[in-house]
This record gives C-alpha cells, structure tokens and sequence, in this order.
C-alpha cells in the first residue's frame, strides 16, 4: 500500500490526508466540481474531480471512485465515514480490482452492516440485546411480531445508520404508516428498504466502546463514549469516558464491547454501541468505519486512531494488549452544523465569514472552514468539531463553555448556542442525560 485515495471530503478527507502523510504514504483526494477551492483538495499533494456535485454522482458512485484509483494510480481506498464507508459492494469491487480497502473486509461489513443478524451473533455470544424481530417484508408479519414484542416499539433499517429508518411506534394504529416511511427512507438512503423492530427504551443512555482488532486475532478497546445528547437519533455531543456510570460498568461495557467485536470476527476500528438503562445495557449495533467523534478517544490514549486504522489494513500487529493502554482525563465534542434550531434544525447555506476560532490549553479543533468558503447544500451540515479535554469532567465542560463562546463565524446560521445552552446546563454538568436531554431542555 503506497498510495491512498481519499473517498470522502472536508474535515475526515484532511484527518487522512494528514496521517497518510506521517505514516510515508501518498494520499490522493477527490472533490466534486463545486469544491474545486476546498481545503481538502489544496492540502493533498494530489485530487481529480470525480463528477458533480449530487453525491450519487460523485461520492457515492463507485464507478467513478475505481476510475479514480486507476487514473491516479492509487493501490489503497479510505472511504471516511458516511457515504459508501460501509459499502459492501465498494470493498468487494476495491477486492476484484486489486484495490486496498482501508477498512473491514466485505464479509465483515456484510454481518457488521446487517444489524438483525449482528444482534443474532452477539447474543448467541451472551451479550445482552433487546427483544425484537427478524426482518420483516409485510404489515402481516410485522403486526403479529408487534404484538410479541409489545409497545412501544422502535421499527429500525436492517442497513446504514445515522438515525435513517428509524420509527418510534407506540401504538397499533401507527403501524403501516410508520413500516411503509421507515421502509421508503431506509431504500432511498442505503439501498435496502428491509427493517425489523425491537422493544423501545424511552429514557436510555446511549454509550459506545471503540474496538481496535488486527488480523491476527487481537482486539482492544480504547474505552467508553457517551453519546446521549442528540436530535432525531443524530449525535451532537460525545465524550469520553461515559459519565453517570460506575468504573465497574464501564469496565463491563468496554469488556462486552470486545467480546461483540469477537463474536463478529471483527477486523478493523469499529464502534460496538449500546443502549444502557437504569444500570442494564443493551447491544444495538456496530458501526463499521471510523466515527465522527473518534477525537475524544484519541485524546485519552494519546494515539492517532486514523493512523491505527492504516496500520491494521497492510496486516500491522495491535503491538500492544489491553493492559498496555493508559487512559488519561475527560474530552468532550461539539458537532457545530450549519442549521438553525429555531426552524426545526433547517440546514443553513452560505458563505463562511470567521471572526474567531478558539484554541489554547485542551482545545482542538477539527474542520476544513476557510474564511469565504461556501457551505453547500448537498452534503452533511457539519462544520466543524470542537474538542477539550482536561484532568477532569467538569474542566473540560468548562472548557468546552468558553471555546463555544470564542467559536465566533457568521454568512451562516449554526447549532452553536443550543450546544452552549447544553453543556451549561445543571443536568449536563451532573451527568444527568439521557436521549430526550434536548426534548427536556427545550
């Protein structure tokens, strides 16, 4: 593996760029042909457009990214996260045309991305899951495996993630509607309209342990993530170590996250989640791909996960076991979008002007902003990760407080102030948060 093309943009293609680069790899990015001037494409020492700006033309035509490995010369693909980062088909097609896949292999990603027959594995492995459903294909099926699990029940997409082909149901009436939108959603977005159902948890934590496993057969965890405070099952704040829990149970978790990672003859980073209530966790799925809020575990091992992932995929040894890992102090992310709350979180266009971005002791900022730079309307609103970390808890949340306030840009409207809002709530600076932290606050 000598040269990487870079199947993703902005702020994860430059996180590949910069660690292909300490690693002595040559890196190659892409952008479609209204982001010609992205930061991304001026720092790698190579890009070719890959078509329009519709991702279905670009970014998520595979197609067109193997045309750009063999144009470029590119022997190794890192997908980032989102659009085809847990593609079956782009790993199996990297495969056939000698191409690297910097993630887990096809087989992998095929029982990782299935979240029914991954709920299956793990269980059979003795891993708490919640009780649900195969996937279903009519109304009769689902009505009667509705009726077993009782409600309220969460209808889910077999495939993908980021809180598509998702429905709360919580009675019989809203059934059909809530199976055929949830089918129509999980088509349009993965490609795959299957879903099954599962008993819904109301009021739950939702934690996450990042997993490290080489091809070898060694696995680790890098800790716990706490990742309760979101929107429509969209993530806004993370940090690391989960708080609210007990050393005991996050050491359970971590261990269960390692053991799902076992189950599922995992290669590759990965993030094992679960849903924990009142002290009982659950296994929910595992996300095969590098997360957006990896920061905050990088920060408490000290080590680059990117970097980590591209050792892994050329056959590197962990070189390291669990009790080798040392965990230091508390990080915690902010996801600033470019979206309005005030308007039921509409996306926000525009041009980015910066007055100030924060830095200084325990503050890190991940983005690919320039000063001018157009925030376009089709691609995630992301705009930027702001990261602190300190000894403690509460000196990060304080942290975070003060870099929210110096995180200053205007031409477009973002979440900043509801963030603000949220890591300076008593409940937040308790530790008191469960998914509906927003729905109460609000």
């Amino acid at each position: 593996m000598e040269k990487v093309l870079i199947a993703n943009r902005d702020e994860i293609a430059l996180r590949i760029i910069d660690a292909c680069r300490e690693t002595g790899l040559s890196a190659v990015a892409v952008y479609s042909d209204v982001e010609r001037n992205a930061l991304h494409v001026r720092e790698a020492p190579e890009a070719v457009c890959i078509g329009p700006a519709e991702p279905s033309r670009s970014y998520l035509s595979t197609p067109t990214l193997m045309a750009a490995c063999e144009t470029t010369g590119a022997d190794a693909l890192h997908p980032g996260y989102g659009f085809l980062s847990e593609s079956v088909d782009l790993a199996d097609v990297c495969r056939e045309h000698g191409i690297t896949f910097v993630g887990p292999p096809a087989h992998v990603l095929a029982v990782a991305g299935d979240k029914a027959e991954a709920k299956r594995r793990v269980a059979e492995a003795g891993i708490p899951v919640l009780e649900g459903s195969e996937p279903l294909k009519d109304i009769a099926a689902l009505a009667e495996a509705a009726r077993a699990v009782g409600y309220p029940l969460l209808l889910k997409a077999v495939a993908g993630g980021g809180g598509r082909g998702i429905r709360v149901v919580r009675a019989e009436v809203e059934l059909a509607d809530a199976f055929r939108r949830a089918q129509e959603e999980a088509s349009a977005a993965f490609g795959d309209g299957r879903v099954f159902l599962e008993r819904f948890v109301p009021s739950p934590r939702h934690v996450e342990v990042q997993i490290l496993a080489d091809q070898s057969g060694n696995v680790v965890h890098w800790g716990t993530r706490d990742c309760t405070v979101q929107r429509r099952h969209q993530k806004l704040v993370e940090e690391s170590p989960a708080p609210g829990l007990t050393a005991v149970q996050r050491r359970r978790l971590a261990e269960a996250g390692v053991e799902a990672a076992r189950a599922l003859a995992y290669i590759g980073i990965g993030t094992v989640e679960f849903l924990v209530d009142n002290g009982t966790f659950y296994f929910i799925e595992i996300n095969a791909r590098i997360q957006v809020e990896h920061p905050v575990s990088e920060v408490l091992v000290g080590h680059n996960l990117v970097q980590e992932q591209l050792r892994i995929t050329q056959g590197e040894a962990l070189g390291y076991t669990q009790s080798q890992i040392e965990f230091w102090g508390h990080a915690i992310e902010c996801r600033i979008n470019a979206e309005d709350p005030a308007r039921g979180f509409l996306p926000s266009s525009g041009r980015v002007c910066i007055d100030h971005l924060p830095g200084g002791m325990g503050v890190r900022l991940d983005t690919a902003m320039y000063q001018g730079m157009p925030v376009l309307p089709y691609y995630d609103p992301l705009l930027a990760k702001l990261i602190t970390y300190g000894e403690t808890r509460e000196e990060a949340r304080i942290r975070m407080y003060g870099a929210l306030r110096r995180f200053r840009i205007h031409g477009v409207t973002t979440n900043k102030e509801l963030l603000t809002e949220v890591v300076s709530h008593p409940d937040f600076a308790a530790g008191r948060m469960t998914t509906d932290f927003l729905e109460r606050i609000a």
